[in-house]
Order: structure tokens, then C-alpha cells, then sequence
């Protein structure tokens, strides 16, 4: 089997002025979509990113802090995933929690270089 991840792009919680209690509803639908991905073995690793950024760029290594409210696609976290191709990840994604906020799965496959 290969390694996945899948990267979770979308707008911060906060900026979207959610309730506590859809807050509540919302985390319970990550937390069941997790436990889901674990009992089928898939799930490798995965975490929830803070939305404050910081970017170092160009050869002047010039560095850009920024609130999310300042990015455009705010990256809010990611999930390894073992599956055998694109397919099987396209699958595991279709129960991503945030497709109903606008929010976007992008799947990567991590690249294993011989020693």
C-alpha cells in the first residue's frame, strides 16, 4: 500500500461566525469520520493546523506574517491515509466534514525515494 495525504483547504471556523453549538457538531463529524477511517485501518497520522501563518520566501528569505483572514486558501490540516491509488483516497474524502462550507481535499501521494 501507498501513503496519502490529504490536505484540507477552507476557511477558518472562526471567520465563518459558527455557534459553539454548530462548533460542537461540527468537530463531532471529524471526530466519527476519523474513527471511521481508523476501524478500516486506513488512517496513518493526521492533525488540525493553527490559522495564523507565517511565510519565508524568496532568495531574501523575506518573512510575511499573516492572519488567516489574510490567505486565500487556508490549509486547516491534513490526514496520512494508506490506500492503493488515487481512487481509494478520492473515496476515503467523500466524507470529508467541511464539502458543505466550500471546503476542498487535495490528495497527495507521498513520494518514497530509494536509499
Amino acid at each position: 500500500m501507498k501513503e496519502f495525504m490529504m490536505i484540507f483547504i477552507g476557511a477558518d471556523y472562526a471567520a465563518l461566525g459558527l455557534s459553539p453549538e454548530e462548533l460542537q457538531g461540527r468537530m463531532g463529524k471529524w471526530f466519527a469520520w476519523g474513527e471511521k477511517m481508523e476501524k478500516e485501518g486506513v488512517l496513518r497520522g493526521g492533525n488540525a493546523l493553527e490559522p495564523d501563518v507565517r511565510r519565508i520566501s524568496g532568495q531574501e528569505r523575506t518573512v510575511t506574517d499573516m492572519a488567516s483572514a489574510e490567505v486565500k486558501e487556508l490549509i486547516g490540516g491534513y490526514y496520512l491515509v494508506a490506500a492503493n491509488n488515487f481512487d481509494e483516497v478520492e473515496k476515503i474524502a467523500q466524507d470529508f466534514p467541511d464539502f458543505d462550507l466550500g471546503g476542498t481535499v487535495e490528495i497527495r501521494e507521498i513520494m518514497v525515494f530509494d536509499r
